[in-house]
């Protein structure tokens, strides 16, 4: 099938539980899911990892980790960080071969009151470098997550595909890589070269698809939609990642308040066929 690659990231159905996502994928002919941590916390690690693989389903992600730029919570989070770590470890363990140990870092914006973004963004490397002798330990990559500039302030420091490359440069690929969110990069002028220096760093570690809509909704959060709704350039995007040579999963990841309210079986069918009309045609690459 032509959407073989496709993965259904969770958010997408955000009302399901992890049981009705699987059953939902698996009833739908997905092949792979990419999970997030509340999700797993509902039912246990134990039993999201046995429903996983019982469900025959590759494990393409788990969102999310990181939080890294506030000191007065940096106790907390090196936990949370390291039980991610865990989740994503045995997740990747009980999903179907193929599967990738891939634990995606949202790094945090600017502490209450701080304005000194360099500092905050010091941080961040400060932060995956004492986590990554922890994910080689236990074969997780870290997925810096770059993302758009609206989000700077109380999300994400780090804003291009660019930087978030610099901050892992230091680290081996397959512990430190990138994520390619069409959402957080498709208006960025040098995106195309810096997808193509992320092939040739071996950084790509997971590629993730939805449009961007306008007008946006208040908060911009929830302005996400299908592939093919908005304004982002799917096929040049698309291109330029398979030319790297990255033949792993692709996750459609939509963050819209009419996609959730929408009835779960309804929204996966439209995953799959938008998948198929905007992005399949664009991959050089298949997987069995």
């Amino acid at each position: 099938m032509s959407t073989e690659r496709f993965s259904l990231n969770q958010a997408t159905i955000k009302k399901a539980d992890l049981a009705a996502t699987i059953d939902h994928a698996v009833a739908a002919g997905v092949r792979s899911v990419g999970l997030w941590r509340d999700r797993v916390a509902e039912v246990g690690l134990a039993e999201a990892a046995s429903r996983l693989s019982d469900s025959g389903l590759r494990f393409s992600s788990l969102c999310r980790g990181g939080f890294v730029t506030d000191p007065a919570t940096a106790d907390e989070q090196w936990k949370e960080n390291l039980l991610a770590l865990d989740e994503t470890a045995a997740l990747a363990e009980a999903g179907a071969p193929g599967s990738a140990p891939v634990l995606v870092l949202v790094v945090g914006g600017l502490p209450p009151g701080d304005r000194d973004l360099a500092g905050a963004r010091e941080r961040v490397r400060e932060g995956l470098h004492r986590l990554a002798p922890e994910a080689r330990a236990r074969g997780v990559r870290l997925a810096l997550e770059p993302m758009n500039p609206i989000f700077c302030a109380d999300r994400g420091v780090v804003v291009t595909l660019g930087q978030a490359l610099d901050l892992v440069a230091d680290l081996d690929p397959q512990t430190g890589g990138v994520v390619v969110d069409t959402y957080h990069v498709w208006w960025d002028p040098e995106v195309l070269p810096m997808i193509e220096r992320a092939g040739a760093e071996g950084r790509i570690a997971s590629y993730q698809v939805c449009d961007w809509l306008t007008p946006l909704p208040e908060g911009a959060l929830l302005g996400r939609g299908l592939p093919g709704t908005g304004h982002i350039d799917f096929a040049s995007l698309t291109r330029a990642v398979e030319a790297t040579g990255y033949q792993g999963d692709i996750e459609i990841e939509v963050f819209h308040q009419q996609v959730w309210d929408a009835p779960f079986a309804s929204v996966v069918e439209d995953c799959v066929s938008s998948f198929d009309r905007v992005i399949a045609p664009h991959l050089a690459t298949s997987r069995a």
